[in-house]
């Protein structure tokens, strides 16, 4: 009697979903994961979104991760959602590397000044208010959430990219560049920006450097907005046209790097030689591959993508949109639910069916 009930139930989303014209594939829930850095999401619309609920209160953070995640939901279609957020002392480990990093960091995340008169600190504090609950809006959908202590969510999405799912369709969704490091044959890039999905290709027409090698590139560039210096005067060019082999498939090293330099007698080679710890330290700071993220850390992000998926609590989620009164922002909300989440949510009924045989 219970598998018949289970049966109908699952009859019944599919239903829903071909009425509304989605699909269920007959795939698994791990089968094209979507990872989500759910802090360069949250900054970019609440920067950017004026939305306001029907008080005049500014909710455009909610609103705006909202209609994001939606939006990349069905245009990628996975079966299984992680959304990242860095962890309380995140930057930690790497200050203990470079005292430096993301010291100089300027906070940039403000409201759109035509549509405020809030003070710093009041845009602060709402910005806190409204990423808090946009955390509990995902905790009422078929989402997993991490935000792992001492570390930052790069270094996460880096392990699960390459070790948890490094056998399954992955698509990263940020505006981080250096994200673009993980691209190979099972892992894309989606930057909301510019609108545009890296695989292997668009990384080498947009770079003329494979992704294999683009750590490499990000070594001798830096990275301003963290405080992380480059090489001057070497940029994406002069590297190429030094090092013909960041081209390629293959994937060479700083060592590789080096031993060619000592080759070549120019300037600009002497000058990279000279630049070795310069170079090792961004190494270690920039690597997202073998980043900064301990074995306990490990441990506990495999215990969360081995855990049963939440399922979608309607009603929860339902209460939350009455309070913060965003009947004009996201009109037909049922229907919202229902055909952008109940994929996801049957796939997540799959993972409690694992747990419970």
């Amino acid at each position: 009697m219970r598998s018949l009930v289970i049966n109908k139930r699952h009859l019944s989303i599919l239903n829903q979903i071909k009425e509304s014209g989605g699909e269920i594939d007959s795939g698994k829930p791990n089968d094209s994961v979507m990872l989500i850095d759910g802090m360069n999401l949250f900054i970019r619309v609440f920067s950017a979104i004026p939305t306001t609920n029907e008080d005049g209160v500014h909710v455009g953070g909610i609103v705006g991760f909202l209609r994001s995640l939606a939006f990349n939901i069905n245009m990628i279609r996975p079966t299984r959602i992680i959304v990242v957020f860095d962890g309380k002392g995140g930057s930690n480990r790497r200050r203990k590397i470079f005292p430096e990093y993301k010291m100089g960091r300027k906070m940039s995340y403000r409201l759109n000044r035509a549509h405020t008169t809030l003070t710093r600190n009041e845009e602060q504090q709402m910005m806190i208010r409204q990423l808090n609950r946009v955390v509990e809006y995902l905790e009422c959908l078929p989402i997993s959430i991490m935000n792992m202590e001492n570390c930052e969510a790069d270094d996460v999405i880096g392990y699960l990219s390459k070790h948890i799912y490094k056998n399954n369709k992955t698509t990263i969704v940020s505006t981080d560049k250096d994200f673009l490091q993980l691209v190979d044959k099972t892992t894309r890039v989606y930057s909301p920006t510019k609108k545009k999905m890296y695989d292997e290709d668009k990384v080498f027409e947009e770079y003329g450097i494979h992704p294999s090698n683009f750590l490499l590139f990000r070594m001798f560039d830096g990275d301003k907005s963290d405080g992380i210096p480059g090489v001057n005067g070497i940029g994406m060019k002069t590297l190429i046209k030094l090092f013909p082999f960041m081209g390629t498939e293959d994937k060479y090293t700083l060592e590789d790097i080096y031993r060619s330099a000592e080759t070549q007698k120019v300037p600009l080679c002497e000058k990279i030689l000279q630049s070795k710890d310069l170079l090792d330290m961004n190494k270690r700071l920039m690597d997202l591959e073998d980043g900064i993220i301990t074995g306990h850390t490990k441990l506990k992000v495999k215990e969360i993508v081995e855990r049963p998926i939440q399922r979608v609590i309607k009603h929860r989620f339902q209460k939350m949109f009455l309070e913060d009164k965003l009947y004009q922002a996201l009109p037909n909300l049922n229907s919202w639910l229902a055909t952008t989440f109940n994929k996801l949510n049957f796939m997540a009924e799959e993972t409690h069916k694992w747990k419970d045989n």
